[in-house]
């Protein structure tokens, strides 16, 4: 008896007390709070002052920190060449996202079966993803050069006359500069991921319908393309994204021009915060982009449910 209740005393004693069970138990929370508070720091904290900033009127000349309430955005609504950036990044992301994705599947089409020295192909492929893109700019303003560079060249080789071709300063071809430049550096992307989605297609599906006599167009219109079509709308939303916010490329090759013909949405925030100076007008800009995006991206991700 006397061994039961030593026993029970001995227990009573090794059983945490209430604030060990409740420091036990928030033990893992306390651990990641820094890390946690660190990122709302870096990443909350500027997004609540460029709000507050927007509602100010800050500029390069005036730091007028009282609040003017929604003047900014009444102006965003004023400005011609804030819409024509929003227009001209629709046609950029408008063209080159279906070239991308048409040029990355052609790619993983060629690369799914097995082929001699496949891996090391597909590593040089992978390549214009790795470059920088003000470094991608800046390499294919070179090439466009009209005297020096060596797509000139090609062309007066194949035309047998000289070609002078303004790509950066002619309106009807600087476009097309851009969008060349663009998908020759992003359509491996979506090659990586294409080949990876149809690695994973049914092979006993292909089969069965080869089997069948099936054509090509058949078996990619029935099997592969319902298939892979997860991959395709995820890929084309992450480029869709960084298309909307294209900068760098731009700015290497035009710098917007010739005039504003190719000013997109982020090269026209950057003028006005870096160039101009008009730190609320900028807030107030990127504020508008952010909320176009985040609608867009809404209903992009509930189409993409619904399609499930």
């Amino acid at each position: 008896m006397m061994t039961l209740s030593a026993s029970l005393n001995a227990a009573e004693q090794r059983r945490p007390s209430r604030f060990g069970r409740m420091l036990e138990e928030r033990l893992p929370y306390l651990i990641v709070a820094p890390a946690i508070l660190i990122l709302l720091l870096v990443g909350l904290f500027p997004l609540i002052y460029s709000l507050i900033v927007s509602f100010q009127r800050i500029t390069m000349t005036e730091n007028d920190t009282s609040l003017v309430g929604l003047l900014n955005y009444s102006e965003l609504f004023r400005d011609t060449r804030l819409w024509a950036s929003l227009g001209h990044t629709a046609i950029i992301t408008a063209i080159a996202l279906p070239l991308e994705l048409l040029v990355g599947f052609l790619m993983a089409q060629l690369f799914i079966d097995r082929m001699p020295g496949r891996q090391i192909f597909v590593a040089l492929l992978v390549l214009p993803t790795v470059i920088s893109p003000i470094v991608a700019g800046a390499t294919w303003r070179l090439m466009f050069d009209v005297r020096f560079g060596p797509i000139g060249q090609i062309l007066s080789f194949f035309a047998g006359e000289p070609v002078r071709i303004l790509w950066t300063v002619n309106p009807a071809y600087v476009y097309p500069a851009i969008i060349i430049c663009e998908v020759w550096q992003w359509s491996p992307f979506m090659f990586l991921l294409l080949l990876a989605a149809l690695s994973n297609v049914d092979q006993s599906q292909l089969e069965a319908a080869e089997i069948d006599g099936a054509s090509y167009l058949r078996v990619l219109r029935a099997i592969v393309l319902p298939a892979i079509a997860p991959v395709i709308a995820v890929a084309c939303l992450i480029r869709g994204l960084d298309l909307v916010r294209i900068f760098d490329i731009i700015w290497a090759l035009t710098e917007g021009g010739p005039g504003s013909m190719t000013e997109t949405v982020s090269l026209y925030t950057y003028v006005q915060g870096f160039s101009q100076f008009e730190t609320s007008y900028t807030a107030a800009i990127s504020f508008l982009v952010i909320a176009l995006l985040t609608v867009i991206t809404t209903l992009v991700l509930k189409r993409m449910e619904l399609a499930r």
